[in-house]
């Protein structure tokens, strides 16, 4: 495998470049502003599949955004690994807390990467880590060691749901048929302490949308005298925690899977400094269900967030409104065993009757997904945990996760596969946020790791 540290040796100003290239397009899925534009991407992903070694790609069209799908067949009688990973990002609002354009990435250094990282929207989540695989499939097919088979699928719509990929995976079964998942949509504890992700939260996304008066009305002439949306809004949402922060919707708890004291320790080895974590956030304390550590909080237990809250006058000056409507969106991070479906009727239920006299309440679910925990005794964790062990030097961690990727559960149901996650990303990455950054460093050690889970794999799996 010296020819391929060699070739990354070599290449790794190219594929710093080409990255930047395809972040500069702007694929935001959730704007139609930018329709166009995540079309682009899905070409220029087409393209730099067929550039690395695809003998096939196609653009597969859906109701939605297309999925980009192909494959390198060396020999049926070899495993098959299938790669998933998305080319559409999240919107980059609000754009004046950037501190360079979401859409001109820049190289930076920085405490954490001071070898550089590059921020721009997408960079870590998730182009800069689906474009490792790229690169490394590259890497394996110029230096003659790709050892087994090799299918991509790269979607753009997992930022708002990935509503069309369900239908499409029921329908290529065989097409996409394969022997283990791989993605790289997740993290890792830190750059020198590797880990692989093996549980995933699920998710219930809605929107709220209170309604009083039939028009805006002035506030000295009918406040006091009807309900104001705005108020009642923020009221209903309050009651959603009690004062251990522990959520209040009836059944929301019913399936949630309490850990062994045992697994909770297991949990606690890894590296995790409190007061660093405080730092990083600009925050004097942290905030969350009562009895459960920070760690906890953010993966093995569920949560409920309001993700966006509008309504009434926002603009200069004053103006003495009480509005007629209130909006807020809002999330709920689901644990294995939770379903999305199930919790979202509940949350609809119960919001609906804590809804005062005088207004009216209408919840509009968005989208969802379960839950996903992944073993540690299969060939595939396996492979990918003698990766890490070659190009880090040390054997990673397995973590819980706080975040959702509804589609693994998926996978697992029409495909019969189980998804390893091998991230590279950090939490300091800002994903999701203004000033969303990958770390050069990360990046080319993913290139680097990748081709020796597929070198293992294929060996663990004779």
């Amino acid at each position: 495998m010296q020819q391929v540290t060699d070739y990354l040796n070599k290449n790794k100003d190219r594929f710093i470049n080409e990255l930047i290239e395809l972040l500069k397009i702007p694929s935001v899925s959730a704007d139609p502003a930018f329709s166009q534009d995540v079309l682009n991407t899905a070409e220029a992903v087409k393209t730099a599949l067929l550039e690395a070694g695809c003998d096939t790609v196609e653009i597969c069209e859906t109701k939605g955004y297309p999925i980009v799908y192909g494959e390198k067949i060396i020999d049926p009688s070899l495993p098959t690994v299938l790669v998933y990973g998305h080319y559409d990002v999240q919107p980059a609002d609000p754009i004046d807390l950037w501190d360079s354009p979401p859409f001109e990435p820049v190289i930076k250094n920085t405490e954490i990467h001071p070898e550089g990282a590059i921020f721009a929207r997408g960079a870590c989540d998730d182009k800069g880590q689906m474009y490792m695989h790229v690169k490394a499939f590259e890497l394996m097919i110029k230096t003659n060691q790709l050892p087994c088979n090799v299918k991509f699928m790269i979607e753009g719509e997992e930022e708002v749901g990935s509503e069309n990929l369900g239908e499409f995976v029921a329908n290529n079964r065989e097409k996409l048929a394969n022997d283990i998942i791989l993605i790289s949509d997740t993290g890792m504890i830190a750059k020198d302490v590797p880990s692989i992700t093996t549980g995933l939260r699920g998710l219930s996304y809605v929107e709220v949308e209170v309604t009083g008066p039939n028009r805006d009305l002035h506030s000295g002439l009918y406040g006091g005298a009807v309900a104001n949306p705005i108020n009642v809004l923020t009221k209903m949402i309050a009651s959603l925690h009690d004062e251990n922060n522990h959520i209040t919707i009836p059944g929301f708890y019913d399936k949630v899977e309490e850990l062994s004291q045992e697994e909770r320790a297991a949990m606690a080895k890894a590296p995790f400094n409190l007061e660093n974590y405080k730092k990083a956030l600009d925050i004097n304390d942290v905030y969350g269900e009562k009895g459960y550590t920070t760690n906890e909080r953010n993966s093995i237990r569920p949560t409920l967030d309001v993700n966006g809250i509008w309504g009434g006058y926002i603009g200069a000056g004053a103006k003495t409104v009480i509005a007629s409507k209130a909006y807020a969106k809002i999330s709920m991070r689901l644990v294995p065993h939770q379903e999305w479906e199930e919790i979202t009727q509940l949350f609809k239920t119960h919001f609906e009757s804590i809804a005062p006299a005088g207004v009216t309440v209408v919840v509009k679910p968005h989208h969802g997904g379960q839950g996903y925990v992944t073993p540690i005794d299969n060939n595939g964790y396996k492979a990918a945990e003698k990766a890490y062990q070659t190009t880090f030097g040390k054997t990673p961690i397995p973590q819980r996760s706080g975040g959702s990727i509804p589609i693994v559960a998926l996978f697992e149901k029409e495909l019969q596969s189980k998804t390893i996650l091998m991230g590279f990303g950090l939490d300091s990455d800002a994903i999701h946020s203004p000033n969303e950054h990958f770390g050069v460093w990360n990046y080319l050690k993913g290139i680097e790791t990748i081709p020796y889970f597929y070198q293992h794999f294929t060996e663990l799996s004779k």
